[in-house]
């Protein structure tokens, strides 16, 4: 349980040391938006990618090339994902959820909050988060496409134009 051999120490300094240059390589080729948590989407990349990487790290039965190579399929469906998402609207909206209003002007929208899971204590708490004490400061909450809750004061302006309400806004 404690005991390590050099031949494994030295796999796994050199290979986590390849590895960890190989998934530099790829998320900077792919660019900045493979590492975004925006939704739910991104979020299972992103952790698949550490999982991954842990797994080059410590499975002696996965070669360099093996790792590399989910790296790249990995990074490789994140891009062409988010590239169609980017260019069509019905595979967007196939892969991607929209923002769901939870709350506005002072009611708790029980329906919303129904079909989300969410209930009033997770709201209050998201609000205390924001260093909010008031319930009165607050004229929206907001469940985000990445499960964040937004907590709008004052007037919402636009920023709540694409959230889906049951409500007129």
């Amino acid at each position: 349980m404690f005991e390590i051999t050099w031949d494994s120490f030295i796999r796994i300094v050199t290979v986590g040391l390849l590895a960890y240059i190989g998934l530099i390589f790829f998320l900077r080729i792919s660019g900045k938006r493979t590492l975004t948590k925006l939704n739910a989407f991104d979020l299972v990349v992103t952790v698949a990618l550490g999982s991954t990487l842990a797994t080059i790290l410590l499975n002696s039965q996965i070669s360099l090339l093996e790792g590399l190579t989910a790296f790249a399929l990995l990074i490789g469906g994140q891009y062409i994902f988010t590239f169609l998402a980017v260019r069509s609207k019905s595979f967007n909206k196939f892969i991607k959820s929209e923002p769901k209003l939870l709350y506005l002007d002072g009611s708790f929208l029980d329906d919303a909050m129904k079909k989300e899971r969410i209930n009033r204590v997770e709201i209050l708490q998201s609000i205390r988060n924001q260093g909010i004490g008031n319930l009165q400061e607050v004229k929206a909450v907001v469940l985000e496409t990445d499960g964040s809750m937004s907590i709008i004061k004052g007037e919402p302006g636009n920023t709540l134009s694409n959230v889906q309400s049951d409500k007129k806004i």
